[in-house]
């Protein structure tokens, strides 16, 4: 029989990280988003949907200003 504490330290195992994300703003998040969606119609937009629903309209697109004015 396993306990409720087993279980829990088995989940919580030591030397496990989380990768890191890229920073918001940059873009690299959207494009590793749009190669996730490589299936859909028109990934790009997917992914902007995905993120106005995740960050409200107001943050996406501050995101995504911020995202133009790195690119060039």
């Amino acid at each position: 029989m396993v306990s409720r504490a087993s279980i829990s330290q088995q989940i919580m195992k030591p030397g496990r990280k989380k990768k890191k994300k890229p920073k918001l703003g940059t873009g690299k998040r959207f494009k590793q988003l749009t190669s996730k969606l490589k299936g859909a119609r028109d990934p790009k937009a997917l992914a902007a949907w995905i993120g106005r629903k995740k960050y409200g309209p107001k943050k996406f697109a501050k995101l995504s200003t911020q995202g133009r004015k790195r690119r060039s």
